[in-house]
């Protein structure tokens, strides 16, 4: 074509695309497009017409779509910034209804807690127990009734505080899984307990000196239990209530935002621990001066939770967050081909669970059986003498390192190192069939296909390879340390399963495999991080199903029907128990590291972008109809 002949036929096009660049709003979809079609353009005349005015002309406009397009990308502090002004406050707006619920819940539970203690001298003595309420009392008659905040130091409170603050959220608003109820129980439990515990301060008659002293950092912290109740009630109103969604998708939407909620509020204990832990000690500050400071706290609670969202909300300023809602459908894929946000990860986790749920439960079951089938088998001991249930809340959790690590069964190592590495190897074998499915649509037609002895071979390697990492972990843990514990659970081990994923994914060796891992968290670990955060949250969420009363029921249900003694009843027990804990352990943890295998292609995306690369090459490559069939 000549040169004339391809400005004529463009020239219009070229001209309503300089327009819309000028324009302030510009639609970025169309911009989008139109940096395509730009780049086609620019393809075929510097191929063409490489010395000619008209190729500058076009890499010019190329290049003032592509600046429009990513001026206001957001950097890392950008996006912290947009969650705390913008995101944080819609999910608050959109909660409002469960802010309130929680709100009087707790108003009425603590009410409730008051009135009992005024009609019943001996329940703050069930709420709190006999010892503190005797220290309490001695340190009212000596003189020092808030001697309890001073018993420890500051450093060592603040962090303990903090730690102990954010386990009693994470319960409450875990148990919201429950369909919501689990959340409302654990909220009245303890709204009775801080409302007997003020009452109690109003009968020993040192009520202002409790107020002003308890609420300099109760302020912040029972406010920020009330949120983490209402973030578990949305998240439970997702199960209870699905709507025109399918249940598993509205459960997405409300873990989700309920998730986000729960983020909003870490800083807030991290303040109420450290207020705990340095100034509610300081009992003699001026009694105005501790009063503005409650007022402050209580100011800042209302103004950011309940001024701002609702005044944003009614004018309509609140713009929904790109993930926030899903279609009400059930033909929802995985594009493994775009880099996504940690809430769009965690709906394709959900998406991929449920397309092989029959499966990965298979799985568990198995390796569930194998696991009791050769613990208490070859264990030294009774299955009662090696794992004891506690019957209350939490109490699964409480044992959970018997699984693991037990002195009547010292080959525990060996088979959890080989149940968890075959849970892996699969878990990601499906993950990587998925994923190589759709990426058939970018290969080459002559490329050829892998025997089925090299298929083989290769997954001989990766299993090899998987079980090195997990002997590993398996190896940190058996130091009994709680430091190598805290390091490894929040920091090591997501970034050792996305070792495993890429080794897998890459069909690459242990050293490089590792290379690529810390090459692709350059600058991302907080995406990382939060993924693994958002599955872990939802994982342990799943697993306190294992300490409710329910599984109680079951037992005792199928004991009334098994005419056992009672030795061989508490032996049926404990085996059941711990058949049901490791299926649901082994259901969690394929959700955890597929969520990680997920992601692993959002930040290949980041660092190399491929698929970029791939439409990049077949620029120029297509004949595309624009207005007439382009020649050459």
């Amino acid at each position: 074509m000549r040169e004339t002949s391809f400005i004529k036929q463009n020239k219009e096009k070229w001209k309503e695309f300089e327009q819309d660049l000028n324009k302030e709003n510009s639609d970025p979809d169309k911009l989008n497009d139109l940096f395509i079609q730009i780049t086609d353009d620019l393809s075929y005349s510097r191929t063409f017409y490489p010395n000619r005015s008209v190729r500058v002309y076009l890499n010019n406009i190329a290049q003032q779509v592509f600046f429009s397009i990513y001026k206001n990308r957001k950097t890392q502090l950008g996006r912290l910034s947009y969650f705390w002004t913008h995101e944080l406050p819609y999910m608050v707006w959109e909660a409002r209804r469960e802010f309130r619920l929680a709100f009087w819940v707790f108003v009425i539970a603590f009410a409730i807690g008051m009135l009992s203690c005024a009609m019943d001298d001996e329940f703050i003595n069930v709420v709190l127990g006999d010892s503190y309420v005797e220290m309490t009392i001695e340190n009212i008659e000596s003189g020092d009734p808030m001697a309890v905040y001073k018993q420890k130091g500051e450093l060592g409170m603040s962090l303990g505080i903090t730690i102990n603050n954010l386990w009693v959220a994470f319960q409450t608003f875990a148990l919201g899984v429950f369909f919501a109820l689990g959340t409302l129980f654990y909220l009245i439990k303890n709204a009775v307990m801080v409302g007997a515990f003020q009452f109690f301060f109003y009968e020993q008659g040192v009520f202002l000196e409790s107020f002003l002293t308890i609420w300099i950092h109760g302020t912040l912290e029972i406010s920020a239990i009330v949120i983490a109740a209402a973030a578990g009630i949305t998240m439970g109103k997702g199960l209870a209530f699905p709507g025109t969604l399918t249940r598993l998708q509205s459960f997405q939407i409300s873990a989700r935002r309920g998730v986000k909620i729960m983020l909003g509020i870490v800083p807030i204990f991290i303040i109420a621990g450290f207020l705990e832990g340095y100034l509610t000690r300081q009992t003699e500050t001026p009694d105005i001066i501790r009063a503005l400071f409650i007022f402050t706290c209580l100011s800042f609670v209302i103004l950011y939770f309940w001024w701002l969202p609702n005044k944003r909300g009614r004018e309509g300023l609140l713009i929904p967050p790109r993930d926030a809602r899903l279609p009400a459908d059930d033909t929802q894929v995985i594009d493994f081909n775009r880099i996504k946000s940690s809430g769009e990860v965690f709906s394709d986790i959900f998406i991929f669970y449920k397309k092989n749920i029959g499966s990965i439960g298979g799985i568990a079951l198995a390796c569930s059986f194998l696991y009791c089938a050769m613990v208490f088998t070859f264990a030294e001991a009774e299955p009662s003498e090696m794992i004891t249930f506690p019957q209350n809340m939490f109490g699964t959790m409480s044992v959970l390192d018997k699984f693991f690590i037990n002195e009547f069964a010292p080959f525990l190592f060996f088979i959890n190192s080989f149940l968890f590495t075959c849970l892996t190897f699969v878990s990601f074998t499906f993950l990587v069939k998925n994923v190589e499915e759709k990426e058939v649509e970018f290969l080459e037609e002559e490329e050829e296909e892998m025997t089925s002895q090299r298929v083989n071979l290769r997954h001989v390697l990766n299993f090899l390879k998987i079980g090195v990492v997990v002997l590993l972990m398996n190896l940190a843990l058996l130091t009994k340390s709680w430091y190598t514990v805290l390091i490894l659970v929040p920091i090591l081990f997501p970034v050792m399963v996305l070792w495993m994923y890429i080794m897998c994914k890459e069909n690459i060796g242990l050293i490089s495999g590792l290379g690529r891992t810390v090459y692709l968290l350059g600058g991302a670990f907080g995406k990382l991080l939060n993924t693994y955060l958002l599955t872990l949250a939802i994982g342990v969420s799943f697993f306190l199903i294992t300490d409710t009363s329910l599984i109680w029921i079951y037992i005792q249900l199928v004991s009334m029907n098994l005419a056992l003694e009672q030795e061989s009843m508490d032996q049926f027990t404990v085996i059941s128990l711990t058949f049901i804990a490791m299926t649901v352990l082994y259901l969690i943890y394929p959700l955890i590291i597929n969520g990680i295998g997920i992601l692993y292609h959002s930040l290949l995306e980041i660092k190399e972008a491929p698929t970029l690369k791939r439409r990049i090459q077949n620029i120029g490559n297509t004949k595309v109809i624009q207005g007439m069939v382009r020649e050459g």
